[in-house]
């Protein structure tokens, strides 16, 4: 089974706070957020590009009540930016923190592939139920086939599928390797994958753990650590596609080859800071 040495211990013991007003204020958001967010997730009545700006425009202020400014570099070719809008993507990210699905939403809105009992976490888990988050008990290996039966399908009806192969969080010093399982899912589809690297930077431009949700910590301890946070960048790196070929293994190593890369190109800084909607390619 996976399993990260990671715990509380790799937690920052002194972060830059912010004043008791601006996190109470923080709160607000969220509160708002979660209780429109149901219904902004089932909503049909919007055409799907508006949709997605707003899901994406959602993601990107709740970024802000957690302290993080994002960060993206496009290394894929031009060709590549504009494949998924028709054929399915699965999409890899290392798992760090709760915080991943909202830096990955902010750039391009996908279903995601999630641990079974966030759909028992109260308004999480009814966005969760909503946003039609693919289950996984990682403990019960049976069931596996069925998640990439589920996961297939959804890319071959065109959708973008998010998953965390190294199958737990980690404090984003250390890391975990990509298990081949659910890579069957693209390899069955014909589908490419998107690599992306994801670091938490802290302002010194180190690799920082605020955000990580490790060991014994809990979800309501880790959401009031980043809501009193600041100074955190979500750094993001789109590695260029890999195509699926026909071994799940050798897939999965070209993908966490390619997380690992370091980036070339000109990072570029998303307003994520401000009200203004920045148009993402994906």
């Amino acid at each position: 089974m996976p399993h990260s040495p990671c715990g509380t211990g790799c937690l920052p013991r002194h972060a830059d706070r912010v004043s008791l007003l601006t996190y109470a204020g923080r709160w607000l958001v969220v509160l708002v957020a979660l209780a429109g967010a149901p219904a902004l997730a089932a909503g049909r009545l919007l055409p799907a590009a508006a949709r997605i700006a707003l899901v994406q425009r959602c993601s990107r202020a709740l970024l802000r009540c957690a302290g993080l400014r994002l960060t993206v570099t496009d290394l894929r070719h031009r060709g590549e930016r504009d494949t998924g809008r028709e054929t399915g993507v699965l999409v890899v990210a290392p798992h760090v923190s709760w915080t991943d699905v909202l830096v990955l939403t902010a750039i391009a809105p996908s279903g995601f592939v999630a641990r079974a009992d966030l759909l028992g976490w109260g308004a999480l888990g009814t966005l969760a139920r909503r946003m039609r988050v693919i289950p996984i008990e990682r403990e019960n290996l049976r069931d596996l086939p069925e998640v990439v039966a589920r996961i297939r399908t959804r890319l071959q009806l065109g959708d973008r599928v998010t998953v965390f192969p190294e199958g737990t969080t980690w404090c984003g010093r250390a890391h975990g390797r990509f298990r081949a399982a659910l890579f069957q899912a693209a390899v069955d589809a014909e589908c490419p994958v998107q690599p992306v690297r994801l670091r938490y930077l802290d302002g010194t431009g180190a690799v920082g753990t605020a955000p990580a949700f490790v060991g014994d910590d809990t979800i309501g301890a880790a959401i009031r650590r980043m809501l009193r946070h600041r100074g955190t960048v979500a750094d993001v790196v789109l590695a260029p596609l890999q195509p699926p070929g026909t071994d799940r293994h050798d897939l999965a190593a070209r993908c966490e080859r390619a997380v690992r890369g370091e980036p070339s190109a000109t990072s570029v800084t998303l307003a994520v800071a401000t009200s203004a909607t920045v148009a993402v390619a994906g």
